[in-house]
């Protein structure tokens, strides 16, 4: 059929714009047999993807021209990676094969398309996830071509900037991802400006409400910033000009997720944080000058006007980022006693910081990139290798390599070796090499002997240590933190993978036996769930290598008596006329949830077919979502808890919305944290407005004095999140009261 009649002439005009844009987009680096080879691709995926509609109602064609654009425009790649971007979906959403791509625009281009071309439900395993699986396979394409993962994050970005036409479950599943493994990809490849806009947008669609509330803070204060940056540069200007130095200064707003991260892991206001605002000086440098000492030049030049913060200087130029990241930065008290942060980059720094490793084809030549980029693609090559990992652990071990803060340590010959915040003596030692880290028993550091899981600071020179009679001991996997070294201990111990699992087998079937359940299909999912596992064979493994001691099965199989929820929950142990084979039965609601529906949760027994994840333990009132396990219940997280981030990235599909309904009825267990200046009486009157003036039971309270300073650390019990908002306001009117947080995570 013909295409034209197929689509609108508003229709087709809207195409033509988007070409246009995509075309005009275009600079030296693409040929004119390139153009013509892109319009090739045009034609053929217009025509491919012909009369179908976006969930927006715009034709789909709309999508693939505008992420070519961004792969042109904002990563700056050439014209294979524009084609590759106008074909990405023709192979996954219409009838053409990969092997119609390759002989219309060649192999490079059906590699591409291929690596982002998702699976089919039926090749997935039925124990994995989807998402993973598709993921997984991705890389695989990856570690032979880069621009696979660059098209892909153009492919992401603007999936984000149109999630508006998405429901919302699918909004979640979506940010979630881009969140976990997509922002952190652009991050790694030293995209700053995509990272940036992916991270605000995944927390736009997860937390509106605290998006709108930072977003409106920052407005509120821009005429104030403005201001501020103008009396901040004025006479570093001048003195750049009275140096004859070329140059460009630009304000930097610290971005609305940085914002929002930085609240929740310092636990501070929006007011404590000083270092909202960066001033950008980009420079041209003088030839015959090293641009290393051109900035250091310009830096003494700003320390002579205002006196610098000592620990916030930053130099990533004479050790670049793993990204290729290159500046020197400091933070300076500028006027009206507020600290600013400086960043002095050359032109060339600049680009790169922006568009990453595309970038740097045009400074350095191909073969000093590709050294350094293969570095990062043989450990993704590595974890590839590994053929016992599932798809899910596979994705865990691949994000782990995609850590954002990083240290550098020296060998005792002067070497330097980058890893993650946070490596340990034994990731030093798989990272220099597999049999080191076999052996390790210790290290040196300034001459002083160090255990296998000393936490390495950077700077460190190390002297790693070995024995020919040491093995791998499980014992580290609880202390390792780089995917590498990880893999390497249980590519060690899963040799003997049948002999772990008829293990774990074995001593899960007696624990069982003991209280006359039998080891049914559905018994092993409740299990694996609750270790968050996902199938029978990764829970016996798991305990048969002892990563798991499952002492408190009555405790996982009983409901909580806690909870008072045995009225609702009908368990029986043994036989019974209900239950012949003597299973565990939970008789929970058979209605059939609906996924497109947001989830009701109502505090009335009856209707009691959910359970609050232990992880981060939310109370009415607190934004939350749901995770459908496969027998039709329900485990609420809240939005921002750490886990349901994960399993939105790894089991999107089983992801819902969901509601408080009004509870007043029961209580439950919140954590709170007081601190102030002590004072006599002052305990006394905090336990006072919860008990008496509240009416809040107290389960554990412990408050701690030292040099006039208190803390208190309270566990009570709270109808909701508008009772605790009330108590925490009343707490703070208390004379010598400081700070009252909430503590997400409870201890069991």
């Amino acid at each position: 059929m013909d295409k034209n009649k197929l689509q609108t002439q508003a229709e087709q005009r809207l195409i033509a714009d988007y070409y246009e844009n995509l075309t005009k987009s275009f600079d030296q680096r693409i040929t004119e047999e390139g153009r013509e080879r892109i319009h090739k691709a045009f034609e053929f995926a217009n025509s491919a993807h012909a009369g179908v509609k976006r969930k927006s109602g715009e034709p789909y064609i709309v999508h693939p021209i505008a992420v070519a654009k961004i792969v042109s425009q904002e990563i700056g790649l050439g014209a294979t990676s524009i084609i590759s971007a106008i074909l990405h979906d023709v192979v996954e959403d219409t009838d053409y094969t990969t092997e119609d791509i390759k002989n219309l625009f060649g192999e490079k281009v059906a590699k591409v398309v291929d690596g982002l071309t998702k699976l089919s439900d039926e090749i997935t395993s039925q124990h994995d996830s989807k998402q993973a699986t598709n993921f997984r396979k991705m890389l695989m394409t990856l570690s032979d071509d880069i621009r696979v993962i660059l098209v892909k994050l153009a492919d992401r970005l603007h999936n984000m900037r149109t999630l508006d036409s998405m429901p919302t479950p699918k909004q979640l599943k979506i940010a979630a991802e881009t969140l976990y493994i997509f922002a952190p990809m652009a991050h790694r490849l030293g995209l700053y400006s995509i990272k940036t806009e992916l991270e605000d947008l995944s927390l736009k669609y997860k937390q509106p409400e605290t998006y709108n509330q930072i977003v409106f803070r920052l407005r509120n204060q821009q005429e104030r910033r403005e201001y501020l940056v103008d009396e901040f540069v004025q006479p570093i200007q001048n003195q750049l000009q009275n140096e004859g130095i070329d140059f460009t200064v630009s304000g930097r707003l610290k971005s609305i997720f940085s914002i929002w991260n930085k609240m929740q892991t310092k636990g501070i206001s929006f007011d404590e944080i000083y270092d909202l605002l960066a001033i950008r000086i980009v420079f041209k440098p003088k030839t015959n000058i090293s641009e290393k000492r051109q900035c250091f030049d310009i830096l003494s030049l700003i320390t002579d006007i205002y006196k610098p913060k000592p620990d916030r200087i930053r130099d990533w130029i004479t050790i670049p980022k793993a990204n290729g990241y290159e500046a020197l930065h400091v933070t300076v008290m500028g006027p009206q006693g507020k600290w600013v942060e400086v960043q002095i980059r050359t032109e060339r720094m600049d680009v790169i910081a922006e568009r990453g490793f595309a970038a740097h084809y045009k400074y350095k030549g191909v073969h000093s990139i590709e050294s350094e980029l293969d570095k990062w693609l043989e450990k993704i090559r590595e974890t590839l290798r590994n053929p016992e990992s599932d798809a899910l652990e596979f994705l865990d071990e691949f994000k782990m390599n995609l850590y954002t803060s990083e240290i550098v340590i020296f060998t005792p010959k002067g070497d330097m070796i980058p890893l993650p915040k946070g490596a340990t003596i034994i990731d030093l030692a798989y990272e220099i090499h597999t049999d080191l880290g076999n052996h390790c028993i210790g290290a040196k550091i300034n001459h002083k002997l160090v255990p296998v899981s000393y936490v390495l600071q950077s700077g460190d020179q190390v002297e790693i240590l070995t024995s020919k009679t040491q093995t791998p001991d499980l014992e580290w996997l609880k202390f390792m933190s780089t995917a590498k070294a990880k893999t390497k201990v249980k590519q060690a111990f899963k040799l003997d993978k049948k002999r772990h699992l008829e293990k774990g087998q074995e001593i899960i079937e007696e624990k069982l036996k003991q209280y006359k359940i039998k080891p049914s299909a559905d018994t092993l999912k409740k299990l694996a769930a609750h270790y968050n596992l996902s199938n029978k064979d990764q829970l016996y493994a798991h305990v048969g290598m002892g990563f798991i001691q499952i002492d408190d099965l009555e405790s996982i199989l009983k409901t909580r008596r806690e909870n008072k929820l045995a009225k609702y929950w009908k368990i029986s142990f043994g036989k019974n006329r209900n239950n012949k084979g003597g299973e565990l039965e939970l008789m929970l609601p058979k209605t059939q949830i609906n996924k497109k529906n947001t989830f009701l949760l109502k505090e009335d027994p009856d209707e009691r077919n959910y359970t609050l994840a232990k992880c981060c333990q939310p109370i009415p009132g607190d934004d939350v979502l749901g995770y459908m396990t496969s027998n039709n219940h329900v485990i609420i997280h809240k939005t921002k808890c750490p886990e349901a981030n994960k399993l939105m990235s790894q089991h999107g599909d089983r992801i819902i919305t969901a509601e408080w309904t009004n509870f007043k009825k029961r209580s439950y267990l919140t954590r709170i944290k007081v601190s102030g200046f002590d004072r006599i009486g002052i305990v006394n009157e905090v336990t006072n407005i919860i008990s008496k003036q509240n009416n809040i039971n107290m389960r554990t309270v412990m408050f701690d004095t030292h040099d006039g300073i208190f803390e208190g650390d309270l566990y009570i019990y709270i109808h909701n999140l508008g009772d605790l908002n009330k108590l925490i306001a009343r707490l703070m009117r208390i004379k010598g009261i400081d700070t009252i947080e909430r503590i997400e995570n409870i201890e069991n």
